[in-house]
C-alpha cells in the first residue's frame, strides 16, 4: 500500500511541480526518489546491491537515447531544413492562404497536420508553425492562449498516432509485434477523421465563447515580425513529405524500424535540393538541428526515467497484474496499461517503450490481433501521455509560445486528452464489431 500511494504521489507532484514551471531534468529526478523510498528502492548505488533508484532512473534515461536519438536527431534535422529552406513555410502559407483569416485557427491546425504526417518532428512542427500562427490570430483577433492547443491539436493527435504516419509513436509497436506502420489502417482512417472534425469543433467553440467574454489578441514585443517572401513552389515544398512516406513504406519490410532513418535523410535531402537557392544559414539550421533533438529527447528520456523507476516499484507490478486482467478482451487491457504507463511518463514513446514489451507477448499469447493491438496501443499512447509534464506540452507552452500552463494548459488538454480518449474508445468499438 505504501508503494502505491508513494507511487500516485510522486505522479501528481511531478504534475504539481511541472505546473509550477519546473525543469523536468529536476522535476523527474525528485518524484524518482518520491518513488524509490516509499517502495523499498534503494536511492544510490551501493557495493554488492543492484536496483537503486540512481541506477535505474539512467537506464531508463539512457536507454531511450540509445534506441531513438537516430531518429529524434534526423528528424529534427529534416524539419530544421524543410525550415531553413523555406519548404515549410511555402506549405503552411498554401495551407492558410486557401483557408483565409477567417479560418486561422483551422489553418494552424492543417499545417501542423501536413507537416507531421509527412514526417517532420513534432517539435520542429510547432517551432516552424507558430510565426505563421502568430500573425494568423493577430489578423484574425483570436485569443492568443489559443495557440498552443492549435498547435498540439494538429500535431500530437489525429496525425502523430495514425496508420501510415512517421512519427516514432506510430514505429515503437513495429518492433514489438512484427507489425508494420500501416496496421489497422481502416479503423485507423475512421478514427482520425472523428479526432479531426470532433477536435476542430470543440476548438472553434472554445475560441467562440473567450471572444464573447472579451478575449482578444494581445501583442508581445518579440512576436515575429511575419513569414519570409523568398519561398519553393509550394507543390515543389511537398516533395520533401512525399519522399518521407515513400521510402518509409518501399524500405519497411527491408529494414523495419531502420527504414525511418533512410526516409528522414532522403527526406532532408530532398529537401534541401528543392530549397538550394532559398537556404538561409544551413550550418546553422544543422546546429539547431542537434541541439533541439538533444532537448526533445531529454525531455522524454527524463520522463521515461522516472517510468523506469516506478516500474521497479512494487506498486507497478500489481497495477500491471490489474490492468492486464480488466474484463473487455485483451485491447482493452492493452489501452489502459499503456495509457497509464504513458501518464506516469508523461511520453507516448515513453509509455509505449516501457509497455510493449510486458503487454505485447501477453496478449499475442491470448490471439489478439497483432494489427489491432498496434493501433490501439498507439492511439492509447497519445491519450494521457498529455498530462501537464509531458516534454511536448512544456516545450510548446513555454519555450515556443512563452506561454503558462494555467492559461494554455485547459484547451491543450481538452484537444490533446480528451478527443484521443474518444477516439480510442471508437476504435476499440471499431475492432469489436469486425471492422
Amino acid at each position: 500500500m505504501t508503494s502505491l500511494i508513494g507511487l500516485i504521489a510522486a505522479l501528481a507532484l511531478l504534475i504539481a511541480l511541472t505546473m509550477r514551471g519546473m525543469s523536468l531534468f529536476i522535476a523527474t529526478p525528485l518524484c524518482a526518489l518520491l518513488v524509490a523510498l516509499c517502495g523499498g528502492i534503494a536511492p544510490l548505488p551501493m557495493p554488492g546491491q543492484t536496483g537503486d533508484m540512481v541506477s535505474l532512473y539512467m537506464g531508463g534515461f539512457t536507454g531511450f537515447i540509445a534506441n531513438w536519438f537516430f531518429m529524434f536527431l534526423l528528424g529534427s534535422i529534416f524539419g530544421k531544413v524543410m525550415e531553413d529552406t523555406g519548404c515549410a513555410d511555402s506549405i503552411v502559407r498554401a495551407v492558410s492562404g486557401r483557408l483565409g483569416v477567417g479560418h486561422a485557427a483551422l489553418a494552424v491546425v492543417l499545417a501542423c497536420a501536413v507537416l507531421t504526417y509527412g514526417g517532420v518532428s513534432l517539435f520542429v512542427v510547432a517551432f516552424s508553425v507558430y510565426p505563421m500562427a502568430v500573425g494568423l490570430f493577430r489578423e484574425a483577433d483570436l485569443p492568443r492562449r489559443f495557440i498552443p492547443a492549435a498547435l498540439s491539436f494538429g500535431s500530437v493527435t489525429f496525425t502523430m498516432t495514425s496508420a501510415g504516419s512517421p512519427e516514432i509513436q506510430n514505429w515503437i509497436p513495429i518492433q514489438h509485434l512484427g507489425t508494420t506502420q500501416y496496421a489497422g489502417w481502416q479503423a485507423s482512417i475512421v478514427v482520425a477523421l472523428f479526432m479531426a472534425v470532433f477536435g476542430q469543433l470543440w476548438l472553434g467553440w472554445m475560441i467562440k465563447r473567450a471572444k464573447a467574454r472579451g478575449e482578444r489578441f494581445e501583442a508581445r514585443d518579440d512576436d515575429p515580425a511575419g513569414s519570409r517572401q523568398d519561398l519553393p513552389n509550394p507543390w515543389a515544398a511537398t516533395l520533401p513529405l512525399l519522399a518521407v512516406l515513400g521510402i518509409s513504406f518501399l524500405l519497411h519490410e527491408r529494414l523495419q524500424t531502420a527504414a525511418l532513418i533512410v526516409a528522414l535523410l532522403s527526406g532532408a535531402i530532398v529537401a534541401a535540393l528543392v530549397g538550394w537557392r532559398h537556404q538561409r544559414k544551413p550550418g546553422q539550421a544543422l546546429a539547431d538541428a542537434a541541439t533541439g533533438a538533444l532537448i526533445a529527447i531529454g525531455n522524454t528520456a527524463a520522463v521515461v526515467g522516472f517510468g523506469a523507476v516506478a516500474k521497479a516499484a512494487p506498486a507497478f507490478e500489481q497495477t500491471v497484474q490489474w490492468m492486464t486482467h480488466l474484463p473487455g478482451g485483451g485491447l482493452v487491457g492493452a489501452a489502459v496499461a499503456v495509457s497509464l504507463i504513458a501518464a506516469m511518463t508523461g511520453s507516448a514513446s515513453g509509455g509505449q517503450a516501457i509497455a510493449l514489451p510486458i503487454i505485447a507477448p501477453l496478449y499475442t499469447a491470448q490471439g489478439v490481433s497483432p494489427d489491432q493491438l498496434h493501433r490501439v496501443v498507439a492511439i492509447s499512447s497519445g491519450v494521457l501521455d498529455s498530462l501537464p509534464h509531458n516534454g511536448y506540452v512544456v516545450t510548446t507552452i513555454r519555450a515556443i509560445c512563452k506561454d503558462t500552463h494555467a492559461r494554455a494548459y485547459p484547451a491543450v488538454g481538452a484537444l490533446t486528452v480528451i478527443v484521443p480518449l474518444a477516439g480510442l474508445i471508437l476504435c476499440i468499438g471499431l475492432f469489436a464489431i469486425g471492422f
